[in-house]
């Protein structure tokens, strides 16, 4: 706790002040909130039975830690939700470059104020957020980056001695001392670079370019890594990982539920978008149960993964379509559209790693087929199996139940055709949805006390599913929008050669 009157070594002492390591800092403060009942980490979801437990056993057991996992798995946000763990504030002699304890300090300018000043050393409060270093690993971190080096231009400026331990300037780990320090993308950090930290990690000294100089650094160290790292990029030496004492694996959201919450808590929509677009539950599903089929695809690198930032980016650029749409059509207020999907297509062909399969099917068809396999499944949440009414194979006797969704599929099989744009307005959505036989029956038969905005889009979505199972045709509009016709009709226009664009799926 901060105490404002301290502003020397002697008040400090009087105080009754006792200066602590800081992973002993943070396992008394983890304690505190277990006691409590209360969470550390308060913006990570989905890790609570999982991850969050192995970090609270690493960290009571005083541990450095590696988190392993794909990308977009929270590792960097678990780091720093750490800082929560420290103390609000520690007393630093003031005027330190490496947060030097007035009880025990370890730079050469420290020393000589504590050993020339005594009890009248002044001290300075430094805020736990003050505490936290992070570097992303790339090939041209040096040594120096982050352990230290001469500078040669101080050394001139003092008219030092390069053997002068003052003409030293220290790197982002010294820099961290007292404090939690994260390394990003390990793997990527040069193998000579990572042998440089064996004595940090074992036996908490570093060395700078031959100095005998023992800087026992009291420091948490997080490191983060990507298993496709390797073996595409790089590796972490044996002797780095053995001394990292507790490695832990993340993972993706496990439910629908969890990555729509950390979709919520993410997604940077503007109050103003907030007001003028609404998003229906059955749209932000669909955004999730894409990332979710991604996850699963034949035509997606499962080793590089599927980041929740691709559901994250989806849902703001949904909510964007859908407000573009408003504001071209001057309304103060809409409703995401399952047509509106068209516009996170940028979204997810950003975000995925493709193999060589889905190289060769391109990365627009296979945003598309993924938003298809998204529709399928989350359709069978919303209406019944389209295949559950066909008659069972080898039982002539039983009969098929009449399938409610029969009539839409012979409007389309007498020649009719539908074309809902992206850009059209409500009343053309709406009387366009309605001019389809039995689509408006079809929904009420199963949601008999939903309004008309909901009719209106679930009847747009049972179009989108029912051409998911084939039983009409679906194809992408270049101005933005979906036909629909015929399946029959649609296979036979292909055949001889029509002029038809490329379906979707």
């Amino acid at each position: 706790m901060k105490q404002p009157g301290i502003t020397t070594l002697g008040a400090l002492k009087k105080a009754g002040y006792q200066p602590k390591q800081v992973k002993e800092e943070i396992r008394n403060n983890l304690v505190q909130f277990i006691q409590k009942k209360e969470s550390p980490f308060h913006t990570v979801l989905g890790f609570e039975d999982t991850v969050i437990p192995d970090v609270e056993r690493a960290l009571l057991s005083r541990h450095n830690i590696l988190f392993l996992g794909l990308r977009g798995q929270a590792k960097t946000r678990m780091a720093r939700e750490m800082i929560n763990l420290l103390d609000e504030w520690i007393p630093v002699v003031d005027g330190s470059e490496i947060n030097d304890d007035p009880f025990a300090p370890l730079s050469l300018y420290a020393r000589k104020l504590v050993e020339e000043k005594g009890d009248d050393t002044p001290v300075t409060w430094l805020h736990r957020s003050q505490r936290y270093g992070e570097k992303l690993a790339t090939p041209d971190v040096s040594v120096a980056d982050l352990i230290g080096d001469i500078d040669p231009i101080k050394a001139a400026n003092m008219r030092l001695s390069f053997a002068d331990e003052q003409a030293l300037h220290y790197g982002i780990i010294p820099r961290s001392h007292r404090g939690i320090f994260v390394i990003n993308e390990l793997p990527d950090l040069q193998a000579r670079i990572q042998v440089s930290l064996f004595n940090i990690l074992q036996e908490g000294d570093i060395q700078i370019r031959g100095f005998k100089l023992r800087l026992p650094l009291d420091i948490l160290f997080i490191f983060t890594a990507n298993p496709e790292d390797y073996t595409n990029r790089g590796s972490i030496v044996t002797p780095l990982k053995d001394r990292i004492e507790s490695q832990i694996i993340t993972h993706y959201p496990k439910t629908i539920e969890i990555s729509r919450a950390i979709t919520a808590q993410e997604a940077d929509i503007l109050p103003e978008q907030s007001q003028k677009v609404e998003v229906p539950d059955i749209c932000s599903m669909l955004v999730e149960q894409i990332a979710m089929e991604a996850r699963k695809s034949e035509f997606v690198d499962q080793k590089s993964g599927v980041s929740a930032r691709l559901t994250i980016s989806a849902y703001e650029n949904l909510v964007s379509t859908a407000e573009l749409r408003a504001l071209y059509n001057g309304n103060k207020h809409t409703r995401v559209r399952i047509a509106d999907f068209i516009g996170i297509v940028p979204s997810i062909t950003g975000k995925i790693e493709l193999v060589y399969e889905g190289e060769q099917e391109g990365p627009l068809n296979v945003a598309h087929r993924l938003m298809g396999m998204a529709i399928r499944t989350t359709f069978l949440q919303y209406f019944p199996d389209p295949q559950s009414f066909k008659k069972t194979a080898g039982n002539a006797k039983v009969k098929a139940k009449p399938s409610p969704y029969q009539p839409i599929i012979d409007w389309f099989g007498k020649g009719n055709d539908l074309s809902l744009m992206q850009g059209d307005i409500d009343d053309t959505y709406i009387a366009n949805l309605y001019k389809v036989d039995g689509l408006y029956a079809a929904v009420k038969q199963f949601y008999p006390t939903a309004d008309e905005a909901q009719t209106c889009l679930l009847m747009e979505f049972l179009l989108h599913g029912i051409s998911e199972f084939s039983l009409i045709s679906k194809k992408g509009i270049e101005k933005g929008g979906y036909a629909f016709g015929d399946m029959l009709g649609s296979m036979l226009n292909f055949n001889l050669g029509g002029d038809e664009e490329d379906d979707d799926e």
